[in-house]
């Protein structure tokens, strides 16, 4: 299908910086210095390679003022070469800019500053211009963040230097100088991340992992051809030395399959039903491999420098049993991440001690308190915050075999809530935090006689209401039973992003549940 809903803006291949010492003294303009660690990486990187800085962000002076006082507190940085221009944007300062780093939050489309700008980088491109670094790229719609950290987990355990970044929060431009041809990067890559990217030519990692497609982000995008043309791009410059890995059970991984022109491996739920494709596999509670491609006796893989590493026969193996996360997408992000490793030569047994120890990552399945009721009775608290999309819920409703009690609901993002609505009778309780999305989803509910609490308008008074519940109905409970805030649903009003959501929730879960 072509899509005619959105333009995709193509950048110049050209960096305007030949080298690193080419930054000194040249006008730099960061467009959106934020709270979350990608601006204020790139305003400490240009001001320590010298640069004159114009910092610009609609957000006023008091909303950035941890970042704010964070870079003015830097003894390496020389303030007298920064500028900030807050709570607004002045053309000129695009226009007479050397270089614009903007922030891949801000679409290109009908931007008059940008359209003014003679040269825009991201942290991303300009990374990948000058790192030497084996590039491990993630992207997808559900389970980038849990993936990377699970390979990064792994690489690190098995004695690589490893280095992590991207829409995980960490920008690599922090750890730019440390990279080598020898230290491999894992990047969590965003769809608004990977678009920055296009034309640019910058981005050819030696392995990619497209995690699950659903829809999301269609309030910026408008179609899901839109959106999964941004995620293309994570393989759009491999050659068949590169590896590309990407879901066997769903439409969008045979696309992937089909058009990258890196090595393909596949990844599933189930064991295949076939040795008719290169791939890892789930099996009740094992993970498992197999390498052979139909008609053959032998595959060969190869590590991040292009030698032959390993020959393996036709009979699968499991790699993988005995792990602490739990939910059956966790155990998926867990797989690719054990592939990684054994695709590098890691031996199975050593993929098995080293991955069985990944405890997960903040705000994704995350446990964090637990609540005697009575002495026989405990609840325990689970943050999932960075569940924003109803599929992500809805799997995090299926990941506990004890019963659960489920908080969600918060803004829309122009998506489906039926894949929520649809296992929300699974829950023994829902309580619905307030939104744009709770507003989608809470008709679905009465059509299915649903019963919910709610919905509130600030977290505070969901959880009074929750020990409320709890308290009230603790007769009717098993010995252990789950309370989970897994969204399915953005953050905007309430809180600032899913992670000042999560932090929210534990505060006040542990205040209030002492």
């Amino acid at each position: 299908m072509t899509d005619t809903t959105m333009n995709h803006h193509e950048y110049s291949k050209d960096c305007f910086f030949s080298s690193l010492a080419d930054i000194k003294d040249k006008k730099i303009t960061i467009m959106g210095l934020g709270l979350n660690g990608g601006g204020e990486a790139s305003a400490r990187f240009f001001a320590k390679h010298g640069a004159y800085l114009t910092i610009t962000d609609m957000k006023t002076e008091d909303q950035l003022r941890s970042t704010l006082d964070a870079l003015e507190k830097d003894p390496e940085i020389d303030q007298s070469r920064i500028r900030y221009v807050l709570g607004t944007h002045e053309i000129g300062d695009f226009s007479e800019a050397d270089v614009v780093i903007k922030n891949p939050g801000v679409k290109f489309d009908n931007n008059i500053y940008l359209a003014a700008a003679k040269h825009i980088e991201t942290d991303i491109s300009i990374f990948l211009r000058f790192t030497k670094a084996p590039i491990i790229a993630v992207t997808g719609s559900k389970g980038k963040s849990s993936t990377v950290s699970a390979i990064h987990y792994g690489l690190t355990q098995a004695g690589y230097t490893s280095f992590l970044g991207g829409n995980i929060t960490v920008s690599p431009l922090t750890f730019l100088d440390k990279t080598t041809q020898d230290t491999p990067v894992v990047l969590e890559l965003s769809s608004w991340q990977l678009s920055d990217l296009r034309g640019r030519k910058v981005l050819k990692p030696k392995i990619c992992i497209l995690t699950k497609i659903v829809p999301d982000h269609q309030n910026w995008y408008g179609s899901m051809d839109a959106y999964v043309a941004d995620k293309k791009l994570i393989y759009a410059d491999q050659d068949s030395s590169d590896i590309t890995i990407c879901a066997a059970d769903d439409q969008w991984g045979d696309v992937f399959a089909k058009e990258t022109k890196g090595t393909v491996i596949r990844y599933a739920p189930k064991p295949f039903s076939a040795l008719s494709e290169k791939g890892a596999w789930i099996d009740n509670e094992c993970l498992g491999w197999s390498s052979v491609p139909a008609h053959h006796s032998i595959c060969n893989l190869y590590n991040l420098t292009g030698t032959e590493l390993l020959k393996k026969t036709s009979e699968p193996e499991i790699i993988l049993r005995d792990l602490i996360v739990p939910g059956q997408h966790m155990r998926e992000n867990v797989l690719n991440a054990a592939l990684i490793l054994h695709i590098l030569g890691t031996k199975p047994l050593n993929i098995q001690n080293i991955m069985k120890g990944f405890p997960g990552i903040p705000h994704r399945l995350e446990f964090f308190h637990s609540w005697n009721i009575n002495q026989n009775k405990k609840i325990l608290f689970y943050n999932d915050s960075a569940a924003t999309v109803p599929e992500a819920a809805a799997a995090a409703l299926g990941s506990f075999e004890k019963p659960v009690h489920l908080i969600c609901g918060g803004t829309d993002k122009v998506l489906d809530f039926i894949p929520l609505a649809q296992c929300a009778g699974k829950a023994c309780s829902i309580h619905l935090l307030a939104g744009t999305g709770t507003e989608k989803l809470i008709p679905m509910l009465k059509a299915k006689s649903i019963s919910y609490e709610g919905p509130y308008s600030s977290l505070k008074d969901l959880l009074l209401n929750l020990k409320r519940y709890l308290s009230v109905h603790s007769d009717n409970y098993n010995q252990e039973e789950i309370a989970v805030l897994s969204p399915g649903a953005t953050s905007f009003g309430m809180f600032m992003n899913e992670f000042d959501r999560g932090n929210s929730f534990k505060r006040a879960v542990t205040d209030l549940f002492c």
